[in-house]
């Protein structure tokens, strides 16, 4: 059963209502601000393709998280992470990030989830203190990056990526240890990859996740989200 939302009513079902294989829960309603603020703090996303309307939101069944604390960096990238190749920086080119994101090629994926309607949304959230990025500089020269919306001490990671080999993963690792010093303890990745895994994120019932989401975004973190640019926190 997918649930039909209205335009006007900034309202959603319990993600604990998901009864689709693919983890849709609902169909509908826009991508204002206020709907995704409430959306992620219930632990709902939009994912859908370019032209699809209207949105489609997502309770996956299991949901893959990380702990930042249990990040895990194998040699290769810490040998990346030492050579201080790259300069991260935090929301100091938010939108460009966005557009590198919607342009990234994804196997499999023809065109874009990350259209202007969503871009637009996320760019407000942004402007509001919500939505942050993380980016790897090289030269002066944005070469990678990622983003994601914040709600007490939980980052949703939403998308990355990269021209330049380990720029993405090595501004993520960078961010990953920000977020342990001002507080936050989750990370929502979403759904499963490989890359994810090797990280140190794993596949929580979805039970469970909603248990600590209600609790962690009821918290709220240490402190401030940094901008500007970052101090690169040393290997453990």
């Amino acid at each position: 059963m997918l649930y039909s939302l209205s335009d006007q009513d900034i309202l959603f079902p319990s993600p604990r209502l998901c009864a689709h294989p693919s983890g849709v829960l609902a169909v509908g309603g826009d991508l204002r601000p206020e709907r995704l603020l409430l959306g992620y703090s219930l632990g709902l996303f939009p994912w859908y393709s370019e032209g699809h309307t209207p949105p489609l939101w997502h309770a996956p069944h299991e949901r893959m998280a990380l702990f930042p604390e249990r990040l895990v960096v194998n040699r290769s990238l810490r040998r990346a992470l030492n050579r201080n190749d790259f300069e991260v920086r935090y929301d100091t080119a938010f939108e460009e990030v966005l557009e590198g994101c919607a342009g990234a090629p994804r196997p499999g994926q023809d065109g874009t989830w990350l259209h202007a309607p969503l871009r637009a949304g996320l760019l407000a959230l942004h402007r509001a203190g919500y939505a942050h990025s993380a980016e790897a500089w090289l030269g002066g020269e944005l070469v990678g990056g990622l983003y994601g919306v914040t709600l007490g001490r939980v980052f949703f990671g939403e998308s990355m990526f990269t021209r330049v080999s380990d720029a993405s993963k090595v501004a993520f690792v960078t961010l990953v240890r920000e977020l342990v010093a001002l507080g936050y303890t989750l990370i929502d990745c979403q759904a499963y990859t490989d890359n994810l895994a090797r990280f140190g994120a794993e596949e929580l019932e979805g039970e469970l996740f909603y248990e600590l989401l209600c609790d962690l975004t009821a918290r709220a973190p240490r402190a401030v989200w940094p901008t500007g640019a970052g101090e690169r926190r040393a290997d453990p």
